[in-house]
């Protein structure tokens, strides 16, 4: 399956592709060093893109965390995790926008 890849970053990347390698390899290095597996790990990330209230990394986690096997009540549970920790407004947010993925609408 192909990666629907944002234009934005599509585009970065055609301008700068040394950067872009070195951004991924960063990114496969830091999987690697560690125990945990990929969907595992595209969680966390999904908990932390959550946190941050970054809407366009939440949807980018989701899909890879469904493309590393997550389903979405592990998804969603990861997301309900952050009540306590961020409020229930941005939890309802960060939920919003992982629907929106889950629903196949980004």
């Amino acid at each position: 399956m192909e990666k629907k890849l944002p234009s934005a970053y599509r585009t970065f990347a055609a301008e700068h592709p040394r950067v872009i390698q070195a951004y991924e390899q960063l990114s496969d290095a830091c999987l690697a060093e560690g125990p945990l597996d990929r969907k595992h790990a595209e969680l966390v990330k999904v908990g932390i893109a959550v946190g941050a209230r970054l809407e366009g990394a939440v949807h980018s986690h989701v899909r890879r965390a469904r493309e590393a096997g997550a389903t979405a009540d592990e998804i969603r549970h990861a997301i309900r995790l952050a009540l306590t920790t961020i409020g229930f407004p941005s939890m309802m947010a960060a939920l919003s926008w992982t629907n929106d993925v889950l629903s196949g609408n980004r």
